[in-house]
């Protein structure tokens, strides 16, 4: 009895160890298959980057990565599919997916350069510096970021170049506002303006004008201590300029500071022009 009852158990046995391994071979084959259509559907991604159809192939790396998101492809193709958004100028979509691919591969060994290309994202979605400053914000941040977690790449480098050129951008739209607040008389805020200059973007090519500027209107103001002493500084750093040539005038007592006026000029004005 008890013979019979292990031949059984060892039938039993042998059956499940049989049945198992046809479960597993079947899920190898659709594994291979999965696969294999992510393989193609990746190539055909690539196939139609190549041929400029950008839109298709971000759909065509997005359906590869769905297709086997336990592969070693998936996060490869979500990250296609991201540059294909950007290279066809579609920011909000490739925005979208790279914050979605940092978030789900943040081990994946190129999400240094998904962190650029979201910078760059940023940086291309500005439009009109004077209405919106978000994006040249958001670019900041996210080049600071390169710069501060992948110091040596290539990536750290672009992004120091870009953050200047941020700046330069940020400090003419304080410069904008501080003539605007001149043009209204509206001497305090225009003051503030001309020291966030000096305090956030030193380094541009506003600077010079924005000392000039604290002169100016100091001097306007009847605080001419303060007006000296932006005078100075300006010799200090900027001796050889039109600006500082332009303070050390408005020391002499017939001085007046000019209103800055946007020139208007009719049709007819402009004719009479070319016959003069």
């Amino acid at each position: 009895m008890n013979f019979l009852i292990r031949i059984s158990f060892i039938i039993l046995l042998l059956f499940l160890l049989q049945s198992c391994s046809k479960k597993e071979e079947v899920l190898l084959i659709q594994e291979d298959n999965q696969e294999q259509e992510m393989i193609t559907a990746y190539n055909e991604g690539i196939e139609n980057l190549n041929n400029n159809d950008e839109f298709y192939a971000a759909k065509k790396f997005l359906e590869a990565e769905l297709l086997f998101p336990q592969s070693d492809w998936a996060p490869k193709s979500a990250l296609m599919a991201s540059y294909s958004y950007y290279i066809k100028d579609y920011y909000p979509e490739a925005i979208f997916n790279l914050k979605r691919f940092i978030n789900t591969y943040p081990k994946y060994y190129r999400i240094d350069y998904a962190h650029y290309l979201l910078a760059m994202c940023y940086y291309e979605e500005i439009e009109n510096e004077k209405k919106d400053l978000q994006p040249l914000i958001l670019a900041k941040k996210k080049f600071n970021f390169i710069i501060n977690n992948y110091p040596n790449t290539d990536f750290a480098l672009d992004s120091k170049f870009k953050i200047g050129l941020i700046d330069e951008v940020m400090a003419s739209k304080e410069m904008y506002l501080g003539r605007h607040y001149i043009k209204k008389e509206k001497w305090i805020p225009a003051i503030n303006r001309f020291k966030n200059i000096l305090k956030d973007y030193d380094t541009t090519i506003f600077s010079a004008e924005a000392i000039h500027r604290l002169v100016e209107i100091h001097y306007r103001i009847g605080l001419e201590d303060e007006a000296k002493k932006y005078a100075s500084l300006l010799g200090y750093n900027y001796l050889s300029s039109e600006w500082y040539k332009k303070s050390y005038k408005i020391f002499n007592q017939k001085y007046e500071i000019k209103k800055i006026k946007k020139e208007k000029k009719g049709i007819r004005q402009k004719f009479k022009k070319l016959f003069e």
